[in-house]
């Protein structure tokens, strides 16, 4: 997986701001959330793009583990198996996401640092996830269209 410079500037700004006091975490906090909102949005573009490398049987039968359904014939059981992991893998990614998102609101509202450090540290975790769950994905592609 190539590295993404949304991501790794979003990375360098987390860790800096694990060391801001409460007045810097004041002026900077629009700044974090654009940066950040740039990783999701890069990341999430770059897994549409792996996943589009797929084979149709690959993408049809992740589409019917994303929507819990089979539209038309159901997927070959070990095609479901190949992709599982991968689904696995972006469902933690995102329940991450949402953690790290639900702690920096709280600690906005309750002007905590400490709270917004670990928000800091989730949204690492998070971007983490979501590049091994791309990795995964890519995997996945066939070596022709690699």
């Amino acid at each position: 997986m190539r590295k993404l410079p949304e991501v790794e500037e979003a990375k360098a700004l987390m860790s800096e701001a694990l060391e801001w006091s409460v007045m810097k975490w004041l002026k900077e906090k629009k700044r974090v959330r654009k940066v950040a909102d740039h990783a999701n949005q890069a990341l999430d573009q770059l897994s549409k793009e792996t996943k589009l490398l797929w084979p149709h049987e690959l993408r049809a039968a992740y589409s019917a583990l994303a929507e819990n359904t089979a539209q038309g014939k159901p997927p070959d059981e070990r095609i479901l198996k190949s992709v599982q992991p991968v689904k696995q893998a972006d469902e933690e990614a995102f329940r991450a996401h949402l953690e790290a998102e639900g702690t920096f609101d709280e600690a906005e509202r309750q002007l905590s640092t400490s709270m917004a450090r670990e928000g800091c540290r989730k949204a690492i975790y998070s971007w983490e996830l979501h590049e091994k769950a791309i990795r995964m994905a890519e995997r996945l592609i066939p070596s022709s269209q690699q």
